[in-house]
């Protein structure tokens, strides 16, 4: 194994860890009854929508995702030669 592969692999360690890490502080979408009733008027009524944590974790989960998606084909590539 050469630097890169290893370099690619520490990412690849910290990104799974981060997604991992990043889905178990979102909170849960299921409230219940009650809960879409009050969701649904929250989302309506809420302007700082965008503002939330769990819009903030919602983005940096895409983040990692993509990263992680990227540090794999780049390990594909790598592992290929």
């Amino acid at each position: 194994m050469n630097a890169g592969t290893i370099i690619v692999n520490v990412f690849q360690v910290l990104f799974s860890v981060s997604i991992i890490v990043i889905v178990l502080l979102q909170s849960g979408k299921s409230a219940g009854i009650s809960g879409t009733i009050a969701g649904g008027a929250e989302t309506f009524f809420g302007k700082s929508k965008g503002r939330t944590i769990d819009a903030m974790l919602s983005r940096y989960t895409t983040f990692a995702s993509i990263a992680f998606l990227v540090t794999s084909i780049i390990l594909f590539v790598f592992l290929k030669r």
